[in-house]
């Protein structure tokens, strides 16, 4: 794909959704760190779901880790993995309240050294509370990128770097955004929805479908 055909994907996307939000609610750099945290393997609306029982009790690094792993469970009990991610959550807590001044630190390896806490997750953080230049690929910016041939890579490291080289720079601080909800809504995973698809004559997938 050239870089003509990559601008005018971008454009388009940001014509049609000039401001694009993550579809988690939250209302503070900590909130959003404990529901990207939580949205692994589970869906937004779930996380969301959770959260909003959760953070009315406790929103603060100190709060959540008051309630104890046990009383964290109670909140998140309907999301996947609810053990091990209370776990996760409450040391991260801990280390926040000791290491950081219950403040979410602003750089890769100080929120990578965060249990629970990935490349993924750390690149959401930096992007969309701190709005650094990060690129956080998840299964649907994967799929998106091979699939259109915007970025394509064996791995999600190799689709991150791409991208960050190929999108172009005006674009790039709300591109993970854009690629999410394309890849949610348009280009599914299964069968994609080619004939609702607002780039479709500069994808290169092979296959295209019609939306019947």
């Amino acid at each position: 794909m050239n870089a003509a055909k990559r601008y005018e994907i971008f454009r388009r996307l940001h014509e049609d959704n000039p401001e694009p939000k993550t579809e988690l609610a939250y209302s503070s750099p900590f909130e959003l760190l404990i529901a990207v945290i939580l949205s692994a393997q589970s869906t937004d609306v779930g996380v969301n779901k959770a959260t909003a029982k959760l953070f009315p009790v406790a929103n603060t690094p100190a709060a959540i880790h008051a309630l104890g792993i046990e009383g964290l469970s109670a909140y998140i009990k309907t999301i996947g993995l609810f053990n091990s991610k209370a776990k996760n959550v409450i040391e991260t807590c801990r280390l926040l309240v000791e290491r950081h001044g219950s403040e979410v630190p602003q750089t890769r390896e100080e929120l990578e050294a965060l249990p629970g806490v990935g490349r993924k997750t750390a690149n959401v953080v930096l992007n969309t509370a701190f709005r650094q230049l990060t690129m956080a690929v998840d299964t649907h910016i994967f799929r998106v990128s091979n699939r259109t041939g915007i970025a394509p890579g064996k791995n999600v490291v190799e689709v991150e770097m791409k991208l960050m080289k190929f999108v172009p720079k005006e674009f790039l601080l709300d591109s993970h955004h854009w690629l999410i909800l394309h890849g949610r809504y348009v280009c599914l995973a299964r069968k994609p929805r080619c004939g609702s698809c607002r780039i479709e004559d500069l994808c290169e997938y092979k296959q295209k479908t019609s939306d019947d």
